[in-house]
């Protein structure tokens, strides 16, 4: 029996969920007969809780065949130096404590959100001399430059690329879950065709994806009482947060251009620090063609998604390079609801053109935005239905059981690269 770990500081909430894409991963693999454990923090990013370690570094825990290493890490609040003491005290406590597990893997994926995780998943793989595997899930510290919070030219800047080029280095194979991330190598000119040391051959692309079966079984079994939802209405349905990277007020400028269609009605499910500006933006508009929700659990979105007429993905053009694809979930989750999606962001390698199961905007504007709610609504049957069916189609081939047979063909991957 293989054994597998996967390093994700922030997996814990996969435990309490139940889902996520470690989770499905880890599920699929223990049904195929490997033994998987998933190693993150004990604090929850996302609120102010923990898994309590009574004592020691450690707690394991199983559920549904899985494993759970809960580390223990400083209490982090927000995204400012508690953060980064918590993600130091992840590797520090990690580091520390893994050889006292009494097991060996046959295999590391050591992913990010940040890096540490990865550089653990390359130490921890070299004391044991078996395959390393790092799976990007953001391009680091691409993300970081781009949100200005570092200049890229900067000593900082400069360390943390240097060390993002020794984690390309050091592994026997990389996973990106964007299409076109592969080509940051060549742009950065570290791949071997270029001169450099990195083989692009053991880059891999297994983006983000849906578990079809329990999205389906959450439709049936978590019924979101709604009465927007339930009747026959053109419902236009963004369901995510509500910060400024997601752009929520272009759905806001949007409803004034669809003012005149009185079976037209947008509804915004999610909550973040644009609340209170979107509520004004309404107030200001005297719109009543578009709802703000607030917080839905995820187990309704299934539901919701599978009530409306079309999904939109609503984001800034300039927050985010979306050149290289789209990795979102809430992406993957629209097209498992079968309903046509929108896009309000031109992305590279995008799925929308590829399946045929939705259109993108001209540019970032409400008028934009409207014009191509309106291609939809205008659409007859059989066009319609078409884009609907491509969109589960779609989904299908984001399915984990899909992901997952891609995964074990990166496993193949490195180990013939050892001589297995």
């Amino acid at each position: 029996m293989k054994s597998i770990w996967i390093i994700n500081h922030y997996a814990n909430a996969m435990f309490e969920n139940k889902g996520g894409r470690h989770y499905w991963f880890a599920e699929q693999l223990v049904d195929r007969g490997y033994k998987v454990s998933i190693v993150c923090s004990n604090q929850f990013h996302e609120k102010d809780a923990c898994v309590d370690i009574e004592s020691g570094l450690y707690k394991r825990e199983t559920k549904n065949g899985i494993n759970f290493y809960f580390i223990k890490t400083v209490n982090s609040t927000g995204n400012g130096f508690k953060r980064v003491l918590n993600m130091l005290s992840f590797y520090q406590n990690l580091m520390r404590s893994y050889k006292k597990w009494g097991e060996k893997p046959d295999f590391i994926i050591g992913s990010s959100v940040h890096p540490l995780a990865m550089v653990a998943g390359i130490k921890i793989s070299k004391h044991f001399n078996i395959p390393s595997i790092s799976e990007v899930r953001d391009l680091w510290p691409e993300a970081i430059f781009s949100f200005k919070k570092i200049k890229e030219n900067s000593l900082l800047g400069k360390l943390l690329i240097s060390g993002e080029k020794w984690i390309y280095d050091n592994s026997d194979a990389i996973i990106f879950t964007k299409e076109g991330d592969s080509d940051y190598i060549e742009e950065r000119k570290w791949d071997q065709k270029s001169g450099n040391s990195i083989d692009l051959n053991k880059c891999f692309y297994i983006n983000n994806g849906v578990n079809l079966k329990y999205f389906d079984q959450d439709v049936q079994n978590n019924k979101f009482d709604d009465e927007d939802l339930l009747d026959d209405s053109f419902k236009v349905v963004y369901a995510g947060a509500l910060r400024p990277v997601n752009n929520v007020g272009t759905i806001i400028e949007a409803a004034q251009y669809l003012r005149k269609y009185q079976d037209i009605k947008l509804l915004i499910y999610g909550q973040g620090i644009e609340e209170t500006n979107l509520v004004n933006k309404i107030k200001e508009y005297n719109l009543n063609n578009v709802k703000l929700k607030g917080f839905v659990s995820k187990r309704n979105i299934p539901f919701i998604l599978n009530q409306s007429s079309l999904n939109i993905l609503n984001y800034s053009q300039s927050q985010y390079n979306w050149t290289r694809g789209n990795s979102s979930n809430k992406l993957f989750e629209y097209m498992a609801s079968g309903k046509p999606i929108i896009s309000n962001v031109k992305m590279g390698y995008c799925l929308l053109d590829k399946y045929e199961c939705g259109y993108t905007t001209k540019d970032n504007s409400g008028k934009a935005l409207a014009q191509e709610i309106l291609k939809v609504y205008q659409l007859n049957e059989e066009q319609y239905n078409k884009l609907c069916q491509q969109s589960r189609k779609a989904a299908a081939d984001f399915d984990f059981d899909v992901l997952t047979t891609k995964l074990e063909h990166v496993f193949n991957y490195v180990s013939k690269g050892r001589g297995e």
